[in-house]
């Protein structure tokens, strides 16, 4: 009988060491990822609402467990620093234009080049080509795993108060463009002579003729109000501003797939609501801003096209050729949107 009750005890202690272990690994596989998401668009920009829906969305269908905050406005490092947080393996989420992921893979920057995109459309199809994956892959070598890259804010025009057609138009007037190479580059082939100017020094910058205008999108014009001091658009297109959004791929690979497949439908699901309400809030602007006195004017891009192309050869690190590689493939994006 004591040997029967020894049994019974060793089994109930064997089974009571499974249940914990259990109860362990259940406990495990439920725990939380926390992930810090960070950006420098404000929280009242679109995109940043749009990335605040689609990681609420990620948080609801994983039960909580992959747990993603946004913090838009700076509040945590941004642009480069932001990049670095990634390639060091944190729980971060890095939301950046394309030219710091060209900090790792210098082609990168070429894709948000000057004069490439017509259509919002045509940049999306440019993003599933075989040369962006290709790029992908050397990102994902360098540490950083391309989550997506549709995210729009629009395309960026000359805002300023003559109208602008071509390049004599353009030429030696003052436009405020960011503290970034390509920018300077690209206004300085347009004929421009680019100034460099805090964003929130530019308004009154125009107004009191330190500057002769800048370079920005509709939403812009709208939202900081600058329609009050520059009274023009000339629809030059000549950047188009877009943002990827990066993960280590070291914490990539603690989601499971059935995580990792929530992340990438919801971050989809994003970009498009995103980009269809750009193109919503473009058209409501562009009346409003009508309204407001701008008036708008389109520009000779055939001859743009010509004068910003030489930009493409000032990066030394870019591919050689880069410029001409782009142009076949959108030629090819083109040519079957036309069928």
């Amino acid at each position: 009988m004591k040997k029967f009750i020894g049994a019974i005890v060793a089994i109930s202690i064997l089974l009571t060491g499974c249940n914990k272990e259990s109860a362990s690994t259940e406990s495990t596989a439920q725990k939380p990822i926390d992930i810090n998401m960070s950006l420098v668009f404000s929280p009242n920009e679109l995109l940043t609402k749009e990335l605040v829906k689609a990681t609420d969305n990620i948080r609801e269908r994983s039960g909580g467990s992959v747990n993603i905050t946004v913090f838009p406005g700076g509040q945590l490092p941004v642009y480069k620093d932001n990049l670095e947080q990634v390639v060091n393996g944190a729980n971060w989420i890095a939301v950046e234009d394309l030219t710091y992921l060209g900090d790792y893979v210098p082609d990168f920057s070429a894709l948000a080049g000057p004069m490439l995109y017509n259509t919002y459309d045509e940049y999306v199809a440019m993003m599933q080509t075989d040369l962006v994956k290709g790029l992908k892959q050397q990102a994902e070598e360098k540490g950083i795993k391309v989550l997506n890259l549709d995210y729009m804010f629009g395309f960026r025009h000359m805002i300023t108060n003559k109208e602008i057609k071509n390049s004599d138009d353009i030429k030696g007037m003052r436009i405020r463009v960011p503290q970034s190479q390509l920018f300077i580059s690209t206004l300085k082939a347009m004929g421009a002579a680019p100034a460099s100017l805090a964003f929130p020094e530019t308004y009154a910058g125009v107004q009191q003729g330190i500057v002769d205008g800048l370079e920005g999108s509709v939403l812009t014009m709208y939202s900081t109000k600058i329609y009050e001091v520059a009274k023009n658009m000339s629809m030059t297109k000549h950047f188009l501003g877009s943002v990827g959004i990066y993960i280590s791929p070291k914490l990539w690979d603690k989601l499971t797939p059935e995580q990792q497949a929530i992340v990438n439908e919801e971050l989809s699901a994003g970009a498009l609501s995103n980009n269809n309400e750009l193109v919503r809030l473009e058209a409501e602007y562009t009346d409003k801003l009508k309204e407001e006195g701008v008036t708008f004017n389109e520009v000779d891009t055939t001859e743009f096209n010509t004068l910003t192309s030489k930009v493409y050869d000032e990066f030394p690190g870019w591919s050689e050729g880069i410029h001409d590689t782009i142009m076949k493939e959108l030629t090819k994006i083109r040519e079957s949107n036309a069928h």
